[in-house]
């Protein structure tokens, strides 16, 4: 999985380790080296890198995907619950219904009625939480491993038998339409991202908030939402990882215990229409009682799992990954008009969004604040123009490849964190093994590639500029 740059726009509601396999095998092409002349040393080749740790899956009759990683170091268990269900996946009209349906995953079931679901964990040591983004919803929980039975018990049963009433509905409607306020309305980052995927989709539902809009919320019915639960909350909608302290054929037999006898349900997805090719910029201003500028310049990038959302993800490294990067010395160190520089590839399921965030320092004196974002805009264009037509150096590429390797494997140190990569490749490619192949795919991306895809992607007629700026500036 990449990890580090499925950075996902999210929404984590509730208030809610293990021996990684590391090996690393370096070959020295030593016959190269003889051969090659003193004058012109030739490099040997990256090294080869590799994550490894046992995992089996099962697929129920009923169509519930489980996978299993036994790693008994620890008395501990990671135990989540992913459905294929995300923003991109609400009807017109009803924005937000995947988000809200997070909350009421929390409101009772036929057997852990109300608030006993989260007192009942925390009275056995477990803690756990949620997150909706647009292309899928997830549940965790991590708790001592003589408790497995009880989280079967307690997910299977909210999986099968969620109550739904107009009580619990509207209170957690209203909690909702607060978190949207506060997170987003409020929030000058808030307003960024909400302004960033709408003026780079205009066809497909990744322009909606994940969060919803108020109107939209007000639509949803129980009957509505018992309609929602019952196609995208069915096992053949579901993957199970369980991660951690537990004997695989043991786990096996209480999964079908409470899992089993949940019926499947046959559900129609729709396909979404391919994005049209942007042809010219487009930009976004808004305004806000805020003390400085923020903006993101923002381009549509490939899906999630290619092997150009990788090339980017390198490139992403190279151009704003920590203090040592591009658009950092430049923008922070040398021009010293900005607070913050960074980017990110956001590879999502069906379409990738690379993204250049900067935040501006504030200015006293009026109009200075608008003269310096048009200097910092510039920088950044300029940045932007020259992996187009510079290839990376070999020293920038080693860099970013370490820093992802260092992130990859801090990632999965955890039984948690093995458990969120295994559900996140499952859930996105049908196909978990991808977990282990993600370095050495990081370790093949060569100056020449990232050339490639910033050529084809980073083009000025592609950018999107989205700015947050403060009233009266």
């Amino acid at each position: 999985m990449k990890k580090p740059f499925f950075s996902f726009v999210y929404w984590q509601c509730h208030s809610r380790s293990c021996t990684l396999i590391v090996l690393i095998s370096v070959a020295l092409c030593t016959s190269l080296g003889a051969e090659a002349s003193p004058e012109k040393p030739v490099k040997p080749p990256p090294p080869k890198l590799s994550v490894e740790f046992p995992v089996e899956k099962e697929i129920l009759p009923n169509g519930l995907t489980v996978l299993y990683h036994s790693d008994r170091s620890v008395p501990l268990v990671s135990f989540h619950s992913w459905f294929k269900v995300g923003s991109k996946d609400e009807k017109p009209g009803l924005t937000g219904i995947a988000h809200l349906f997070e909350h009421m995953m929390f409101k009772g079931s036929k057997k852990f009625t109300g608030d006993q679901f989260d007192l009942l964990l925390q009275s056995n040591g477990a803690t756990n939480n949620a997150f909706t983004t647009q292309d899928y919803t997830g549940y965790y929980i991590n708790a001592p491993s003589s408790k497995l039975e009880l989280l079967m018990d307690i997910e299977s049963d909210r999986m099968a038998n969620l109550r739904i009433d107009k009580a619990a509905l509207d209170s957690e409607r209203e909690v909702v339409k607060e978190e949207r306020r506060y997170r987003l309305d409020d929030n000058p980052m808030g307003l960024l991202w909400q302004g960033i995927f709408s003026t780079v989709f205009k066809t497909h539902p990744y322009k909606n908030e994940v969060i919803g809009t108020m109107e939209d919320l007000g639509r949803v019915t129980p009957e509505i939402a018992q309609d929602f639960h019952r196609l995208y909350y069915s096992p053949s909608n579901a993957i199970i990882v369980l991660a951690g302290d537990f004997e695989v054929a043991k786990a096996k037999a209480l999964v079908r215990k409470y899992y089993g006898a949940i019926p499947k349900q046959v559900l129609t997805r729709v396909t979404h229409k391919e994005e049209p090719m942007q042809t010219a910029p487009r930009s976004a201003f808004i305004k806000r009682d805020i003390g400085a500028w923020t903006f993101a310049i923002n381009y549509k990038a490939p899906k999630a799992g290619t092997d150009d959302s990788y090339a980017l993800d390198v490139l992403s490294a190279v151009m704003g990954r920590g203090s040592s990067s591009r658009l950092y010395r430049r923008l922070v160190y040398k021009d010293q008009i900005a607070t913050s520089a960074s980017t990110s590839n956001n590879s999502l399921q069906d379409d990738g969004l690379f993204q250049v965030f900067v935040s501006m320092k504030p200015q006293a004196k009026k109009g200075s604040a608008q003269h310096q974002f048009l200097n910092a805009q510039r920088a950044v264009y300029g940045e932007m123009w020259r992996p187009r037509y510079l290839k990376v150096t070999d020293e920038e590429l080693e860099r970013a490849r370490n820093q992802i390797l260092m992130a990859q494997v801090e990632s999965l140190k955890s039984i948690h964190g093995k458990a969120e990569a295994l559900a996140t490749n499952e859930i996105l490619f049908g196909d978990y093994t991808r977990v282990f192949t993600d370095l050495e795919r990081y370790m093949k991306v060569t100056p020449e590639m990232i050339q490639k895809v910033a050529r084809t992607y980073l083009s000025p007629e592609r950018s999107n500029l989205v700015v947050v700026r403060p009233k009266g500036d």
